[in-house]
């Protein structure tokens, strides 16, 4: 009973709706991978598919723990710096973010069979912990916008979708936030803001028209701020027959929490010169995303020479369980609209969204590695990804979304590209990367080009590593998710310091 009791208080605190608006970038930062792991990985641009000996380069190719001749373990710390330079209309803005986290710990037991009538004479098992993705960032733009206001999100809303008909003006003036669905709650905060006005003051009027100035020329600027991870637990398992051909499996637990913070102000008129009338306007959203999920990998690697190895990986898609926590506000500045100015509508009031799922695509990872004895290596891995299958679930509430990511995105290809040189005890790497836009015309996301460097030193059972990366893309960035889609355009530039250690035991 007691239980009982709880579920119902929580339902009357923190209401539960279907989820809002969802757009391909609330998938695609699942399914698009950054390059992390220890320091020798990211050294040698991540390209480990054929060469393994490296906790990562499970992740690349699971059958590369096999490479490992004792019980192995490595810890990795890694500093962020992301620098975002934002352009719109004309205008240029910078934002800076640095961040430190703990992304990598692993360990490997190898187990040894000395039986000469075995063929498979050596079994690994490890465990291995990393964050796939930071999502620590922050992007400001700023500009003056010649032709479209905010008003265009929130009439979108109230004048209805094409399955919805508008909201009622007598539901605008008694609902109660946390009574509507999400499409009339973005109604009723532009509503509040004196964002529009009704065609007839009918209580059944559920048409409306902007009541945002005509002028144009509207200055707008967008501030994001998101912190949070995507993290995983991968169980690893490999074997070896003959010393010739490698096999391996991951199982991997996914867990993720991220949030975002998103500010949109908008003024009119220049230099304060509106005497009446809506001034400006403030619209914050702060969205809390949370859930775990679930992947395998599989792979082979052959020898098919003493220094040339090749392999073969599968990557399986990962299968998110997601929940949105929502809360939003709204300010405004206008002069004779109502009895109070400045306006400042807050519900305090945190929405909370049914469950949802997205499946990310598979991978398939070709590699090979030729090992120069003791004095070094050089290798390459190519991977395909087919964006197009990636999906939001239940399919039935996301058919239009579905639909387009199904037509926009496409089979890409990433090309990785490593080697090392070893000089008595120290190690000496360096790696590109090229990753392909998953979008078929690729001005929504770009594709990324990536180089790293990076230095080791063994103090015989133990070692020391080193590695620096850096990474640019160009992207859009919209500041609201539907209406008002004018994209800055962003580039981002990372560049990340990464020191692992690690022991033999």
């Amino acid at each position: 009973m007691k239980k009982i009791l709880i579920l119902i208080v929580v339902g009357l605190l923190f209401p539960t709706l279907q989820a809002q608006e969802t757009t391909p970038e609330d998938a695609l930062r699942y399914a698009v991978e950054n390059l992390t792991g220890s320091a020798r990985f990211r050294g040698m641009g991540g390209a480990f598919g054929a060469v393994g000996g490296d906790l990562s380069s499970i992740n690349q190719n699971p059958a590369g723990s096999i490479f490992f001749a004792n019980n192995f373990a490595t810890f990795t710390g890694s500093s962020y710096n992301t620098k975002n330079t934002s352009r719109y209309f004309g205008t240029s803005r910078n934002e800076n973010d640095n961040s430190f986290d703990l992304n990598q710990a692993g360990v490997v037991f190898v187990f040894k069979d000395n039986n000469p009538k075995n063929d498979w004479k050596k079994f690994t098992v490890a465990l291995n912990y990393e964050n796939n993705n930071n999502f620590d960032n922050r992007i400001y733009s700023a500009g003056v916008n010649p032709f479209n206001s905010i008003d265009r999100y929130f009439l979108r809303f109230a004048n209805g979708l094409p399955q919805e008909g508008g909201i009622t003006l007598q539901t605008l003036e008694n609902a109660f936030f946390e009574d509507l669905n999400f499409i009339d709650q973005q109604a009723f905060l532009g509503y509040q803001a004196y964002m529009f006005n009704p065609v007839s003051n009918s209580p059944q009027n559920s048409s409306y028209v902007s009541n945002v100035p005509t002028t144009g020329n509207y200055f707008q600027d967008s501030f994001t701020v998101s912190t949070g991870y995507d993290s995983k637990f991968s169980a690893n398992f490999a074997t070896g027959y003959k010393d010739k051909l490698f096999l391996g499996v991951n199982l991997n637990y996914h867990f993720t929490d991220i949030l975002k913070t998103t500010s949109v102000f908008e003024s009119y008129g220049a230099n304060n010169i509106l005497t009446s009338g809506l001034k400006s306007v403030q619209f914050d959203t702060e969205t809390h995303t949370f859930g775990n999920g679930f992947s395998f990998n599989l792979g082979a690697i052959v020898k098919a020479t003493e220094s040339l190895r090749l392999g073969l990986a599968y990557q399986s898609p990962t299968w998110f369980r997601l929940q949105d926590e929502q809360r939003q506000a709204i300010n405004a500045n206008c002069q004779n609209c109502g009895a109070n100015n400045p306006i400042n509508f807050n519900p305090g009031i945190t929405m909370i969204y049914q469950p949802y799922t997205i499946q990310t695509p598979g991978k398939w990872t070709g590699s090979a590695a030729y090992i120069f004895e003791k004095k070094g290596l050089l290798s390459v891995d190519v991977s395909s990804k087919d964006y197009s299958n990636t999906r939001f679930r239940p399919q039935n509430d996301y058919p239009g979304l579905n639909s387009f990511m199904s037509n926009a995105l496409q089979n890409a290809i990433e090309v990785r590209l490593g080697g090392e040189y070893k000089y008595k005890e120290y190690s000496f790497r360096g790696g590109y990367r090229f990753d392909q836009s998953p979008y078929k015309v690729d001005q929504t996301l770009g594709d990324l080009t990536g180089y790293s460097g990076g230095l080791g030193y063994t103090f015989g059972d133990s070692r020391i590593d080193l590695a620096y990366s850096y990474e640019h893309r160009n992207f859009n960035y919209t500041f609201l998710s539907s209406g008002l889609t004018d994209p800055a355009r962003v580039s981002r530039y990372n560049n990340n310091v990464t020191l692992s250690y690690s022991m033999n035991f």
